[in-house]
């Protein structure tokens, strides 16, 4: 039978290989196609082959059990499967996949992630990978696929490409069965495995009344070997030996962006967008021209960010890389003479300056498509039911909607589902954002307003399509897929923060089985936690729940107990949280600002006498962080918990002679970091600091004003000319005439001195 049998080897994803393929297949004309594939897709093949499906697209094979596995099978318009399955659908032939089902296949791939077979797996690849580049490096190429693009992709000889590709791979296996290497028994087992299969596949096609000359085989070029081989078909019984885990199969949407290998994608191209041109170009018997067409559009893409790339430099760069590929005795540029062209030519010799141009002109941008109802996972069709539950349908479009919502009820409406439905959109849409489908983006408010009102901005793409096929890996509706991925993370969490923002999503998700997991999460990190900022961001994210979430009809008393203990232990740690440098520093201040904002609006929930209190006793120390005892102080300020006596005393200690300059002055740096009005009123202030600075020898003047010239910089312009009037009245200067020679442009002098403090700024 194997003597009869019409087997074709393919690279996948080449063009070239598309291109042979087709012209075999006119010779053979079979009955019957066979494609390396999962036999449990066989289903998908009219529909891939529909006249409105758009390549690049998938076969995407999940578990639906952890562990989570997937095999993908990606197809883009020059990939030769594609071509053959359109070629079989077209002339009305019988077409199937004949690899293992896809439930063993994920089973079998699952056993191996032990960590000696990864390691096993790493030597065997590391050596078979070698194999290839000895082969360039033997035809004098500096890389495998400039070897490949050469030898194979260029030759258009009838014949050339099946057996010269068979051939070379043949070699290359039986190399490796040689060489005696622990590493190879798992793949090369498993590859055994399937070719078993696929030669039952083949056998029970003959059964069926196909001869084996009205047969084409289309497999890797790896598998040719094997399915040749005189080794037995897979029995019932071997088969049967075969576990396998629950699993679906889809066909989806896929781009050029996650096909390239740069990407990760292990039998992906460098260049998918490329190979689609050299396609095209194929087609219409214009391979020749493949360079110009290429280095135009880099050209072109150049001019459109504001680079000169002409008609004449292109010109060039077409015979520079002609000649390039000259050196090697090839008849055609491969990639990298077209970089190496490109690069000298519209760059200059740098490779950096056309990067961007290569990558859009090797990649580019194009996104698969099908038509809506083919091949939908669970996920898509929940999808788009809650479209059109939440009449969000109109808002699938490639253009950019604003979406405003009003979580409040809406009594002027007469069914439940009518008066909730903005909240219900707002649910929606924020279970989309934990899944991270990118079809809605929520648009940043303040803290003020985010009360009953959300913004968003809707944009359907391919790639949300994408994104949700994925997301059917972790449930099979929106909402479960949404609690999985909350949980997954819950299971990590180590962070309060982390804990106190699943808790806030769990409740805008309206998922009440996450938000108590991830309550009592919380509440066992927030006792052992010691970081103040972590513990500050968690008692946050509560504050703003409880101000605003009621709105969403979820019970939010269970907040408040763990609320209040999170605002203390936060208050407790404050003061050992002081004790670092300022660079640590500014994020403390941050927290600390914040710590005030829930105080004033939880003050009847939380312990603000606490809080205060370690506030006092930052802000008295010597022995902490100068700038953040500023903070604090300003603080105290505000709430007349120190008087007028109180700051001149503790500005005169704090702006001393005898405290280093840049203590002195990143004390007022944190000082006048809140409420500047309260202190422009104080001329006690203003009266102790001129007499600090004019007391300072130029060394310590010159490190104070790195301080002060920051503290002062992010001062409003009215209020540095309230400052200037201050200084004039206390020097005597008059309030005017100080205040238009303090705000006059500096002079070149001046400006060099400024720039000298460069010197000393110590990496704040």
């Amino acid at each position: 039978m194997n003597e009869a049998l019409n087997i074709f080897g393919v690279r996948h994803l080449s063009p070239g290989a598309a291109w042979h393929l087709l012209r075999f297949l006119e010779e053979k004309n079979p009955r019957c196609v066979l494609i390396e594939g999962p036999s449990d897709a066989t289903a998908f093949i009219r529909d891939m082959a529909a006249k409105n499906v758009k390549p690049p697209v998938a076969l995407l094979a999940y578990t639906t059990e952890l562990p989570i596995e997937t095999v993908l099978y990606p197809f883009a318009s020059y990939s030769p499967e594609y071509q053959a399955i359109s070629w079989a659908v077209n002339n009305r032939r019988e077409v199937r996949f004949i690899d293992l089902p896809s439930g063993r296949m994920l089973k079998l791939r699952q056993e191996r992630h032990s960590e000696e077979d990864v390691e096993k797996a790493d030597e065997f690849y590391r050596y078979h990978n070698g194999l290839y580049e000895k082969v360039a490096e033997h035809s004098y190429e500096e890389d495998y696929e400039s070897y490949w693009e050469r030898k194979f992709e260029h030759n258009l000889t009838d014949g050339s490409y099946n057996k010269g590709l068979s051939y070379q791979s043949g070699q290359m296996r039986e190399m490796v069965i040689n060489r005696e290497l622990e590493a190879v028994p798992y793949d090369y087992s498993y590859n055994l495995i399937r070719e078993a299969y696929m030669r039952r596949e083949i056998a029970n096609a003959v059964r069926e009344g196909y001869k084996p000359e009205e047969i084409v085989v289309i497999v890797g070029a790896y598998h040719v070997s094997g399915i040749c081989s005189d080794l037995p078909s897979m029995s019932d019984e071997e088969l049967n030996k075969i576990a396998e885990t629950p699993s679906q199969i889809t066909l989806m949407p896929y781009s050029y962006l996650r096909l390239s290998s740069r990407t990760g994608y292990g039998a992906g191209n460098r260049a998918p967008y490329y190979f689609e041109m050299m396609w095209s170009a194929m087609e219409e018997k214009r391979l020749a021209d493949l360079p110009a067409i290429y280095l135009s559009r880099v050209a072109q893409y150049m001019r459109s960010k504001g680079f000169n790339a002409s008609s004449a430099s292109t010109i060039e760069a077409v015979r520079l890389a002609n000649a390039l590929t000259s050196l090697r005795d090839g008849e055609l540029p491969v990639l990298k003479d077209l970089h190496d062209a490109a690069a000298t030519c519209f760059g200059g010799g740098e490779l950096s300056v056309v990067a961007e141009a290569l990558n859009n002109a090797d990649i580019g941008t194009a996104i698969g498509s099908l038509p809506e109802g083919v091949s939908q996972t669970p996920v898509q069709e929940d999808m788009a039911q809650e479209l059109r539950r939440l009449k969000l349908v109109n808002y699938k479009s490639a253009v950019a909607q604003d979406l405003t919502l009003d979580l409040r009820e809406n009594l002027k409406v007469k069914t439940r589902e009518a008066a909730f439905m903005d909240l219900n959109r707002s649910t929606f849409l924020h279970r989309l954002r934990v899944l991270g489908i990118h079809f809605a983006e929520k648009q940043n408010v303040s803290q003020d307003s985010a009360s009953w009102a959300e913004k968003w901005v809707l944009r359907w793409t391919p790639e949300v399509e994408i994104e949700i096929v994925e997301a059917n890996l972790k449930g099979e509706t929106i909402e479960i897929a949404a609690a999985y991925q909350l949980k997954e993370q819950l299971n990590d969490c180590t962070d309060v923060s982390l804990a106190a923002k699943i808790v806030r999503q769990a409740c805008e998700c309206q998922l009440t089985n996450i938000f108590e997991n991830a309550l009592s999460i919380l509440q066992r990190l927030l006792v052992d936690s010691e970081n103040f900022i972590e513990m500050v961001d968690a008692t946050d994210e509560l504050s703003v729940l409880i101000r605003f979430g009621d709105i969403r009809q979820f019970n939010l008393d269970p907040l408040i107990p763990i609320l209040q203990q999170l605002f203390l232990r936060a208050s407790l740690l404050l003061v050992d949280a002081s004790s670092c440098d300022d660079k640590a520093a500014n994020g403390i201040a941050r927290a600390i600002n914040t710590m005030e904002i829930i105080s004033q609006h939880q003050y009847e929930t939380v312990d603000v006498e606490t809080w205060q209190k370690e506030l006092k006793k930052l802000a008295w120390r010597d022995d902490l962080n100068t700038k953040l005892s500023g903070v604090a102080f300003s603080i105290l300020l505000e709430h007349n918990l120190a008087n007028e006596e109180d700051c001149a005393k503790e500005v005169s200690r704090r702006l001393s002679p005898g405290v280093p300059a840049d203590l002195g002055a990143g004390w007022f740096e944190g000082l006048s970091g809140r409420n500047r009005y309260a202190l422009l009123s104080r001329i006690s202030l203003w009266r102790e600091l001129d007499k600090y600075v004019s007391q300072l020898d130029d060394d310590a003047f010159y490190r104070s004003v790195v301080f002060l010239r920051r503290a002062f910089g992010s001062f409003e312009p009215n209020q540095k000319n309230s400052i200037a009037e201050l200084l004039g009245e206390l020097w005597g200067t008059g309030e005017e005439y100080t205040a238009e020679t303090l705000q006059s442009e500096l002079t070149e002098k001046e400006t060099e001195k400024l720039d000298e403090l460069n010197d000393f700024d110590f990496e704040f």
